[in-house]
Formats: C-alpha cells, structure tokens, sequence
C-alpha cells in the first residue's frame, strides 16, 4: 500500500507540474524527476509479482529510474544556481548511462530480490553495488556540496537561494532518515534503495509545491505539453 501510494502521489504531482507550469529547461527537469520517482515505486511493487512481466524485469525497470535520479538532481542544482560549466553535469549523465545500459543488458545484473513487509531488497553483485555506490552517493554529496557553497556565497534572500536551499534540505530529508534506519537496524542496509524511495516522496512533494511555484510560470491557457507552442 505504501509503494502504491507513493506511486500514485508522484505521478499526480508529475502531472499536476506539467499541466500547470509552462515547460522550461527547469520544468522538464522536475517533470522527469517525479515520473523517474514513480516509476521506481510502481516496479518496486510489481517486482513482488504482477503486471506479466518477471521480477528480474521490474528489477531492470527500477533500477534504470533510480539511477537517472542523481544526475538529474545535479542538473536541477546547476540550473537552479546559473551554473554555466555543465563538464561536471555531462560527466554525470554519461555515467548514468553506463549504470542504465549495465542494468538493462547484463544477463548477470540481478541476482534475485526479497519483498519484505515495509522494502524490497534487490540483490546484486558485490563489485558493482559498490561502485554503483559510489556513483550514487558521490553524485548526491557533491551536489549538495555544490549547492551548499552556492547558498553561502549568496546572501540575499531571493526565490532562487529560498529553492536550492529547500532542494539541499529536500535530499537531507531522504539521506538522513536512512542514515538513521541504517545505523539502528544494520541488516535495512540491503534495502537502501527501497527505503531511500520511500522516503523521497517528500522531495517530491517539495519539487512540485515549493520549487516550482516559485520558478515556474502559471500557464494562462490550457495546452498539451511538448507539443503546444
């Protein structure tokens, strides 16, 4: 029920950014984001059984949605700050997709998956957990050490520094309450990416009702996004 609800509010918000806001380089973004974020919580659902597809599939499926969610975070941060050197962010997307293709085609990615009663725990090889890892983390921490330095140099209270600081406190939001779980109860650490989800709903909901009011235009009319001009 948790994984459905999640999915359902993700999605709803997903939408309700797309057909409110007119769709820039930002809104794309966060638009991306919050699908990426249902995505991942409506194949964590299937992968317990359902839909015709096997568990090894969904896996596929959500492991391909969580991994473009570091990268997309960092471009958010850059756009967000008027960051003009995008090296660091191009780097990202090409190791994102690395990770994707790795999930997509390896015969040997998935190993097998356990649904517990509150997360699913996806087993994968030692080797590449640990550099997914680092690929994951790594990308997490230096944007927000980026966006941290980005908040001090920039004292003045504007609608940009009020969005990356709740774009900082939105990944706290998720990090820490893992960290926590993690460090109660060691064995939750096999479900880190379930439980990270899970609480990511909350970075959703601070995308779609405090960074994009404030960064997005209104549409004065309704049109099909992508596709109306």
């Amino acid at each position: 029920p948790v994984m459905i609800a999640s999915f359902l509010i993700e999605a709803i918000l997903a939408i309700f950014v797309l057909f409110k806001y007119q769709m820039n380089n930002l809104g794309r973004l966060i638009v991306i984001t919050l699908s990426m974020l249902g995505l991942f919580q409506i194949s964590e659902y299937f992968v317990c059984g359902g839909l015709g597809a096997d568990s090894a599939t969904w896996s596929r499926i959500g492991f391909v949605a969580i991994t473009a969610l570091p990268a997309l975070g960092m471009h958010i941060f850059f756009v967000l700050t008027s960051n003009k050197s995008r090296k660091l962010v191009t780097a990202t997307y090409a190791t994102m997709a690395g990770f994707m293709a790795y999930f997509l085609i390896a015969p040997t990615a998935f190993a097998g998956h356990e649904c517990t009663g509150n997360y699913v725990i996806f087993q994968i090889g030692t080797t590449p957990a640990r550099l997914y890892g680092l690929y994951y983390y790594g990308v997490l921490l230096t944007s927000m050490l980026l966006g941290y330095r980005w908040i001090i140099k920039n004292q003045k209270n504007t609608k940009f520094k009020q969005s990356v600081t709740a774009l900082f406190i939105g990944y706290l939001v998720f990090l820490i309450p893992t960290g926590i779980a993690n460090t109660i109860k060691p064995e939750t650490r096999a479900g880190i990416p379930s439980i990270m989800c899970g609480f990511a709903v909350i970075f959703a909901l601070i995308l779609a009702l405090y960074i994009a009011p404030r960064m997005l235009k209104v549409r004065e009319k309704f049109v099909i996004p992508f596709i109306s001009k």
